[in-house]
């Protein structure tokens, strides 16, 4: 009888503690989307403070984004070194330190200062992400890790929808003002105009000493928790034959066109959300009614999910559900650009349904068979991020060529990309 009692009481207490890492996994990708998101209300806003063009307002991005490059590789090293429950909390611990740098940054109207803090708060990300994405694939059956991801994204969605507005609500606080204010600047003499911005500038001081605290106290919970460690090195028998010839990252094909769709879709996933505030205003709304926008693309990104985890794996297989997800993308992209005012915003909005299952798509296909190259093919995944560096800055930059409008033809080619993976792309291993 005690033969038959021990496995089932192991297998309970390893559900028990699955369950445990996914609600700690959960929270931290809460974090993800709450701090991601925030550059949807703060390109706008520092665009004011700041008086910048579209081109450098969307630096933020660039900043934020490119940490994801830069630091990947690095993160890699980190989490070697420490495993993954000190490499999270290290990862929220820096990010408290970006969200600080924006006290002198408000305090000075100073850009720079401003970019440099979102750019410790993506370094921050990128090690946080580099542990908790391959964390959640692993963490369960292979064939469900889309499913798990997509439940991860609902957690990071729920966040990336609820923090942009409080700090809208803060920072964009009686917006008919602020927009009297912007149209008043050129008629100010300069004392006055440093005076008014300067005081556009200060209300982001409050929100970002919280959000530091915040991911502090955080870093010291996950210390202390009693997340398990996954390790990646192990590799099953038929796994470990097939790349028993592998001494390079670089030899596995799907995984490096894996990057590429990732870079791509984060970038087409950051203009869906972060352009979509001056997108409306560009098309005749005012800041209090386009400063909400950026919600109806999360929101449609949950609904996404939700449907990821309905019907992955059961009715969807991952791939197929990229694919549908690619053709949407290119759909609502054109629909976007050939409608006007409020029809166009929605389809703005609408790209966000497109993008919800590409992230839970396409890791899972990008990392399949890695084995002990598992660590640094994600951190390579993770460099992709930086996707959302160049794409929106490429977007800002055509925007004061021609107009914001036909500057989304950019996306197009993206999608196409994506949809070239989902088919192919993924299963090319020589």
């Amino acid at each position: 009888m005690s033969v038959k009692t021990e496995p089932m009481m192991s297998q309970e207490l390893e559900k028990r503690n699955d369950f445990r890492a996914i609600l700690i996994i959960g929270v931290l990708f809460f974090i993800f989307g709450s701090v991601t998101w925030l550059n949807s209300v703060l390109i706008p806003y520092l665009k004011i403070a700041c008086e910048l063009t579209n081109f450098e307002s969307y630096f933020v991005t660039f900043a934020f984004y490119i940490s994801y490059l830069v630091m990947a590789i690095p993160s890699a090293w980190v989490l070697k070194a420490t495993g993954f429950k000190k490499g999270m909390a290290a990862g929220l611990a820096v990010m408290a330190l970006g969200a600080l740098i924006f006290i002198p940054a408000a305090l000075d109207r100073t850009y720079s200062l401003f970019l440099i803090g979102l750019f410790v708060q993506g370094t921050g990300l990128a090690l946080l992400q580099t542990a908790s994405n391959p964390y959640i694939t692993i963490l369960g059956p292979a064939e469900s890790a889309a499913k798990r991801i997509s439940i991860m994204g609902i957690c990071s969605k729920v966040g990336g929808i609820l923090a942009p507005i409080a700090l809208g609500f803060i920072v964009f606080s009686n917006p008919e003002a602020l927009d009297a204010l912007v149209k008043q600047l050129d008629t100010m003499s300069l004392q006055q105009k440093a005076m008014e911005l300067d005081a556009v500038a200060h209300r982001v001081i409050t929100p970002y000493i919280i959000v530091a605290v915040a991911l502090a106290v955080l870093a010291v919970l996950v210390l202390l928790s009693s997340l398990p460690e996954v390790d990646t090195d192990q590799e099953d028998e038929a796994i470990a034959t097939a790349n028993t010839s592998k001494t390079s990252i670089l030899q596995f094909p799907h995984l490096l066109l894996g990057v590429l769709a990732i870079f791509l879709y984060v970038g087409v996933e950051v203009l869906s959300v972060d352009t979509i505030i001056s997108y409306g205003v560009e098309q005749g709304f005012s800041l209090e009614d386009a400063k909400f926008f950026f919600s109806f693309t999360l929101g449609a990104m949950l609904v996404g999910y939700l449907i990821g985890i309905v019907t992955i794996p059961k009715i969807l297989k991952q791939d197929v559900a990229l694919q549908i997800s690619a053709v949407l993308g290119v759909l609502f992209s054109i629909a976007a650009i050939l409608t006007d005012g409020y029809v166009s915003v929605l389809f703005i909005a609408l790209l966000g349904l497109a993008n919800s299952l590409m992230w839970p798509a396409i890791w899972p296909l990008a990392i399949a068979g890695l084995g002990r190259f598992t660590k640094i093919g994600s951190s390579l995944l993770i460099m992709g991020i930086a996707g959302g560096a160049i794409i929106p800055l490429v977007y800002g930059r055509l925007t004061d060529m021609a107009d914001a409008q036909q500057a989304y033809w950019i996306m197009v080619p993206c999608y196409l990309f994506i949809w070239f993976f989902s088919t192919k792309g993924h299963r090319i291993r020589k």
